[in-house]
């Protein structure tokens, strides 16, 4: 009886598991940042606030630029109550896998790393809520579906708790 306990206990745990980058090693297409954000996308995307309804929608036209390790992108945002704003992206490939980055409205440096077709990037970031400035931490998880279209979900977190969710949509365009 107490091997079933203990056997039905590890399962319930490991079902409780979150996703690791190791989960996506053998997936394809292999996703490299600097080959999918590379000439003009369009973006369309979704917040939500941590009880899953919707705040606001946008779309962004993002133009990104390579130039050997270096990246540039540039990512220009409109939401559906009008707000236009701009951020621009300055990126390092360190090295398959890895890339940093910084942006205006990141504190410090950005991280991410790649495994098969997904992306795990996270930073930190101020956003105004209301006039307010909020520090945020965002867990960016890229998934490459093919070689012109990649979905992202990003959780937005406080001291640790979801307060928020993005979900987006990029397409390179022709």
């Amino acid at each position: 009886m107490k091997y079933i306990v203990l056997s039905l206990l590890t399962l319930l745990l490991s079902a409780c598991s979150t996703a690791t980058l190791d989960d996506y090693e053998a997936t394809t297409p292999e996703l490299h940042l600097d080959h999918f954000f590379n000439g003009e996308l369009v973006a369309y995307g979704i917040v939500f606030d941590r009880s899953g309804k919707m705040l606001r929608r946008f779309k962004a036209d993002i133009d990104a630029q390579w130039e050997g390790k270096l990246g540039t992108i540039s990512e220009q945002f409109v939401f559906n109550d009008g707000e236009r704003t701009t951020r621009v992206w300055q990126l390092t490939k360190e090295n398959d896998h890895q890339y940093i980055g910084e942006a205006g409205d990141v504190i410090g440096i950005a991280e991410g790393e790649t495994r098969g077709s997904v992306l795990f990037w996270r930073y930190d970031m101020d956003i105004n809520v209301d006039g307010v400035n909020y520090q945020v931490t965002l867990d960016d998880w890229m998934y490459l579906f093919d070689e012109k279209r990649l979905f992202n979900k990003t959780d937005i977190t406080k001291f640790g708790i979801k307060v928020g969710e993005i979900i987006l949509y990029i397409e390179k365009r022709d």
